[in-house]
């Protein structure tokens, strides 16, 4: 497996799906909201339930096999300082950043937006990985969300 290709497909598939604002893709399990990109032999697709308490996944398939995946659960912790709808901005114009400039989804990330200060740290590579994502506001964290994921092998 080529690590590096497949980190440059996840980063072109993230920034062409959610953060780029993707156009949705036909449910491909009941209640869930998926969106997907694909270029050539490689296929990604987002796949997740619920809105501001939300649980998903994401997979990578190279010549019709998966071979990485990565899984996650989020939520907003004080709904009084942060909705659904403001925390995905922020989370967007973060990831968008680092995908634009730093061509990577993994590694530490501070980013200052209007709505609140996000954070992002990971531990491991693409291959295997964990991390948390958080969003503060009036220095009290509003939101959260743990993933982590790799490859996958037969």
């Amino acid at each position: 497996m080529n690590i590096a290709a497949l980190n440059s497909f996840i980063v072109e598939a993230k920034a062409n799906t959610y953060v780029g604002g993707g156009s949705p893709a036909p449910a491909c399990r009941t209640g869930s909201h998926d969106i997907g990109y694909q270029r050539g032999p490689w296929r990604y697709l987002d796949s997740y339930f619920g809105g501001a308490d939300f649980a998903g996944q994401e997979v990578v398939w190279l010549d019709s096999e998966p071979i990485w995946a990565m899984n996650y659960f989020g939520r907003i912790v004080e709904h009084a300082l942060i909705d659904g709808e403001r925390a995905g901005t922020v989370i967007k114009a973060a990831l968008s950043k680092m995908y634009a400039e730093h061509r990577r989804f993994l590694g530490g990330l501070e980013f200052d937006h209007a709505f609140g200060f996000y954070a992002d740290q990971s531990m491991g590579d693409c291959s295997h990985f964990a991390g948390r994502e958080v969003i503060v506001v009036n220095e009290r964290r509003a939101y959260e969300l743990d993933y982590r994921g790799g490859l996958i092998r037969p």
